[in-house]
């Protein structure tokens, strides 16, 4: 498996991670009182936003040729790391 590969798997997994905790705090939400609702909804919004970023940078990886995804990586980083913030956020809030 070339390192190419093995960055993009890791970055599907922990995608797929961040995809399971933004349902399950959705989930949380929808059990609040509708005040604390309205107050995290633009939350949970914001979260798939960066998750849909996140999702795109990693299919710009997947569809580089040769040693293009290098270039690539410190944008998918970027996003990686600002979803990343932005899901440990939500869980201090919730």
């Amino acid at each position: 498996m070339s390192k190419k590969d093995v960055y993009i798997e890791k970055l599907k997994s922990q995608l797929d991670e961040w995809s399971v905790e933004i349902d399950h705090l959705e989930t949380q939400l929808r059990k609040t009182d509708a005040e604390l609702r309205v107050k995290y909804e633009s939350h949970i919004a914001a979260l798939k936003v960066k998750r849909e970023e996140a999702r795109g940078k990693l299919a710009e990886l997947q569809h580089s040729a040769g040693d293009a995804w290098l270039e690539l990586q410190k944008g998918a980083d970027e996003a990686w790391e600002a979803i990343k913030k932005a899901v440990a956020e939500a869980r201090k809030k919730f």
